[in-house]
């Protein structure tokens, strides 16, 4: 395995001459690199002007490893061979250094440069690249691998000191200024002849090797600090890596470099996964022109009205804070109102402007920002919410983010999660990447309130009114979608609300002839959930549980535990079945209009089995005329409803059964009002 190594462009606000007499300091041997044993001359060579210089060492370094490594392999230095061509006239040093020991089982590579900073003649940029295989090392190879990173990271971070250190000493003593070769030499700056201008082979062979890229290309070291943060030099080394490949792939266009470190940190700057995972993001972007969303789109009016969402003022660390009540969003309206799709391309918008916002703040408070904080009030959430399309929409908002939006979110505070959250949570928390899931904070009843709550992120003044505050939050008040707005892509063949991939199912209710399921429950505390809607006419629902097995020969597999009855064995009606004995009512009968939803959940304290009911419930007729027979007698009265039902198993919510209780078969204070609509 190979690993690489470049470094940013480091500037010395200092004159290239001033820096060569700080880095000639260095040696023999210097006191602030302990591991820098010294070093003996093999060759030194120098123009007869004295406008090249080259000189090559043997380096002897005291590598910090385990002493048994160095006592199974036999040593106790390590041997460099290092060569320096400086270039006074054109004022550059480019240095190479490979290792002697171990050359055969190691090959470390390394090169450098001073040169002058294109746009300031008086200062000193430089830059280091550098390479490790390891072949083969006694079975030591991952720990070798180990040393000679840290050790060599360790000697980057002081390599800048060191010149510093030096620069300041020369300065102490009286060295403000040295002068240039051409300052010194002016009757030969004219001559350009080759004896005068030529370094020797070596140097030559050493520059040509050396491959010189434009500066424009370039990062260097304080602006990756001030604009980006504080990175480590690998990491350092894996966004100039990233940057140049996405240069030379596509065509010098890259998109913003916190943009690319984003990816990488998602990825713990593994270099190969985070291209993988950065190119596919960039032709998302592309099919979908997202560059161009915050100028081009613009949220049907539905949204802006009902998607309770926005942001609201910034952090006590200056991170814009963005306010998302899922609890008293209508997410099945909005389904059904605008589509999956314009949700997305919504929340797409919200984190582009995210983006924006964070950017922002990083010029104003000339501090590095690329995240936000999200605080999630999910007074509220219930059964409704668990709506199976509303989930896999969900879960579809959170791959697309999780894949092109990484690292945006710095925490998510939650506030206020009812008992039900546990379900929503055991559906989604597999899609949310662990380092994601890891910035989730949440709190209970109201000690958010409190020091360790909110007011460690948030400021006082700007904890919103509708959790104590005195900020006034500006967002939608949302509400029920009105029935009005749903769309009729909603709605197929007869009416029946069903997706093309749809998991409902429909039934005709008959008068006398209700439609039932069977839920076969193997153990106690399985929870069971349903969600219907009476797409035509009225309908009762019902819960059963069964003291006795049911028939199984009057049923048709549905799933490993549930199963259809057919519509003419009603559990009520059978004779050999009596009510109190041999099957109870685990949930009253619930009233369905027409065009109206019910969702809810029932905890099965016992196993065995439970009878979902859907009876035809009609009214007396107005008229008794004979038009008015006649039509009852020629046709048989019928509602028809679609309905999803799950059971879930007891292992994901134990001791959290009594959190369920709350959602059990009742029309939530939401799903009340939206079909009341």
């Amino acid at each position: 395995m190979v690993q690489q190594y470049q470094s940013p462009v480091r500037v010395y606000k200092h004159p290239f001459e001033m820096v060569m007499a700080a880095y000639e300091k260095r040696f023999p041997t210097c006191e602030m690199i302990p591991v820098f044993v010294g070093c003996d001359i093999l060759s030194d060579v120098e123009s007869e002007d004295k406008a090249t210089h080259v000189v090559e060492r043997r380096c002897k370094l005291n590598v910090d490893a385990p002493r048994l490594l160095k006592r199974m392999v036999g040593f106790d230095y390590i041997y460099f061979v290092q060569k320096n061509a400086l270039n006074r006239k054109e004022r550059s040093l480019k240095i190479s250094a490979h290792n002697e020991s171990f050359s055969s089982r190691v090959l470390v590579n390394e090169t450098c440069q001073y040169t002058v900073h294109p746009d300031n003649p008086n200062w000193t940029c430089f830059e280091q690249t550098a390479s490790m295989e390891i072949k083969s090392f006694f079975g030591f190879e991952s720990t070798v691998e180990k040393i000679a990173m840290k050790q060599y990271t360790a000697n980057i971070k002081k390599g800048k000191e060191i010149i510093e250190y030096y620069l300041n000493e020369l300065q102490t003593n009286g060295v403000k200024y040295i002068p240039t070769w051409a300052e010194e030499n002016p009757h030969l700056v004219a001559s350009q002849s080759s004896s005068n201008s030529t370094v020797s082979t070596a140097s030559n062979t050493l520059m040509e090797d050396l491959t010189e890229t434009s500066a424009t290309d370039k990062l260097e070291e304080d602006y990756i600090e001030h604009i980006l943060g504080v990175l480590q030099p690998i990491e350092e080394s894996k966004l100039i890596q990233l940057r140049k490949w996405l240069a030379d792939t596509h065509n010098g266009k890259i998109p913003r470099d916190d943009h690319i470190l984003r990816f990488l940190r998602s990825r713990d700057f593994h270099f190969e996964k985070a291209k993988e995972f950065l190119c596919q993001s960039l032709s998302w972007r592309k099919q979908h022109q997202v560059d161009r969303i915050l100028s081009n789109w613009k949220a049907p009016e539905t949204l802006e009205k009902y998607y309770i969402g926005g942001w609201h003022h910034y952090g006590t660390d200056h991170r814009p804070i963005y306010v998302l009540r899922l609890g008293q969003m209508d997410t099945k309206g909005l389904l059904k109102s605008v589509g999956e799709e314009q949700i997305l391309r919504h929340v797409i918008y919200i984190m582009e402007q995210g983006l924006q916002k964070c950017r922002e703040s990083s010029v104003l408070r000339n501090k590095p920002m690329s995240s936000w904080t999200c605080l999630l009030d999910l007074e509220g959430l219930n059964m409704r919410h668990l709506w199976r399309p509303g989930v896999q929409a969900l879960l579809r908002i959170i791959e697309v983010i999780e894949a092109n939006y990484p690292e945006t979110m710095a925490r998510l505070l939650i506030v206020r999660s009812p008992r039900v959250f546990p379900v929503l949570w055991t559906l989604i928390s597999p899609f949310i990447d662990e380092k994601t899931s890891s910035k989730f904070m949440m709190y209970t009843g109201t000690d958010y309130l409190e020091c360790g709550g909110l007011v460690d992120y948030i400021p006082t003044e700007f904890i919103p009114d509708f959790l104590g505050g005195v900020s006034k939050c500006d967002i939608p008040e949302g509400g029920p979608v009105p029935k009005s707005l749903y769309k009729t892509e909603w709605e197929k063949g007869d009416g029946v609300a069903l997706w093309e991939d749809t998991i409902y199912k429909s039934a005709n209710v008959l008068k006398g002839a209700p439609h039932e399921v069977l839920v076969e429950v193997p153990e106690r505390d399985c929870v069971i959930t349903w969600d219907f809607d009476s797409v035509k006419g009225d309908v009762t629902f019902t819960l059963f549980h069964s003291t006795h097995p049911l028939g199984k020969s009057t049923l048709s597999t549905h799933n490993a535990y549930c199963h259809v009855i057919n519509n003419a064995g009603c559990i009520e009606e059978d004779t050999h079945m009596t009510l109190g004995k041999d099957y109870t009512i685990m949930e009253a009968g619930i009233v369905c209009r027409e065009g109206e939803s019910v969702q809810g959940s029932h905890i099965a304290r016992k196993p065995g089995s439970y009878v979902l009911q859907w009876k035809y419930h009609g009214g007396q007729p107005q008229s008794s005329t004979v038009q008015d027979v006649l039509y009852q007698v020629t046709h048989n009265p019928k509602s028809k409803v679609i309905y999803y039902h799950e059971l879930l198993p007891s292992e994901n919510f134990r001791g959290s059964m009594t959190s369920l209780e709350s959602c059990q078969s009742a029309f939530s204070a939401l799903s009340h009002v939206t079909t009341s609509s």
